[in-house]
């Protein structure tokens, strides 16, 4: 059976398994206070160009998103998200859980376009009732987004000068950060997201880590007590050094881009491949997640021998399938489902 299911079907890269067990009677504090979690937060800040920036580990992306939206919104007010956002679909309600609502306005192939954020702030304010309402308190966007779709330099500018108009911090998910990374036509780089938001997740569990997020304040405006914060929100390990470890070796050699590559270059002769076959794809797609149109029953016939995603129906016969590539992915592979298709 071939999977393309996700990008976190694997469990982590070989230099992360044998940094982990050579390190592994090294005896060391916890909390992410050891030299292993010390040292990645020095790489990571030379890699984003912001020594000033604050850095803590944290296991998962969600856990990642639910502790940083609760730690800078006040207790009336939301965040501004895509419709599409990952926080406003898949994640169960865990930032209403904690008190938040995701005030939603439309997505483009994923994005938020920079004039309609700066129209809904506008009519928010302009609202003679908005006391009455749920403040919009901060800005979530993903790069990549939930389609694989990027942003550029310039949309990226545009929305961080309406949030920062508008004394709104900016906050990016980066949960496959890597991949859109290292797209072949991004103009977008790690310090430029440095640069434009007030916080953001390098993500390690979809790119080589075993598990593992980077969250990063980049403007000395991480709340106060944050690791207070994290702890009570359950996110605070122990054996911190489980993370640190892993992204002291990611950005060692530059490892993590390099493994990045590598997913992308695959998903790139995917679809290049699917196209010469004559396949309709839902979007064009620069990252490692394709969206692959296909008759229902084509559908039920591959699944006999692929798993993938289902995103989202397309027709009354047609739906489209999510296929994901990754740092481990291998072209023989690749290959074997272009036969099959």
């Amino acid at each position: 059976m071939l999977n393309f299911e996700s990008d976190y079907i694997e469990g982590a890269h070989p230099k992360i398994l044998e940094k982990l067990v050579d390190t592994n009677y090294v005896q060391v504090s916890g909390y992410g206070v050891d030299q292993y979690s010390l040292s990645a937060k020095e790489k990571i800040k030379e890699a984003i160009q912001c020594p000033e920036a604050a850095i803590t580990f944290l296991a998962g992306g969600t856990q990642a998103n639910q502790i940083v939206i609760d730690s800078i919104l006040d207790t009336y007010e939301g965040v501004v998200s895509a419709v599409s956002g990952h926080i406003a679909t898949h994640e169960a309600g865990a930032i209403e859980l904690c008190g938040h609502k995701v005030l939603t306005i439309p997505e483009h192939q994923g994005k938020m376009d920079p004039q309609e954020l700066e129209a809904f702030l506008k009519n928010f304010y302009g609202d003679g009732n908005h006391e009455h309402m749920v403040f919009p308190g901060m800005v979530y966007i993903t790069h990549p987004t939930e389609y694989g779709t990027l942003y550029t330099r310039d949309e990226l500018m545009a929305i961080s000068d309406i949030c920062h108009s508008f004394n709104l911090p900016l906050y990016l998910d980066g949960a496959r950060m890597g991949y859109g990374l290292m797209a072949y036509d991004t103009d977008v780089d790690l310090p430029l997201i440095a640069k434009c938001v007030d916080v953001f997740y390098i993500g390690g569990t979809k790119v080589g880590a075993l598990i593992g997020e980077a969250v990063i304040f980049t403007k000395g405006n991480e709340p106060t007590h944050f690791i207070t914060r994290v702890k009570q929100h359950g996110g605070l390990l122990a054996k911190g050094r489980l993370i640190g470890i892993q992204f002291d070796v990611l950005f060692t050699d530059d490892l993590y881009m390099k493994i990045a590559k590598h997913a992308i270059d695959l998903a790139m002769y995917l679809k290049e491949e699917l196209r010469k076959k004559g396949y309709q794809l839902l979007l064009d797609s620069p990252t490692n997640q394709q969206f692959l149109i296909l008759e229902d029953a084509r559908m039920e016939e591959l699944k006999k021998e692929v798993s993938f995603s289902f995103w989202e129906k397309y027709d009354e016969n047609h739906t489209v399938i999510r296929l994901a590539t990754s740092w481990a992915t291998k072209k023989e592979n690749v290959d074997r489902l272009l036969a099959l298709l």
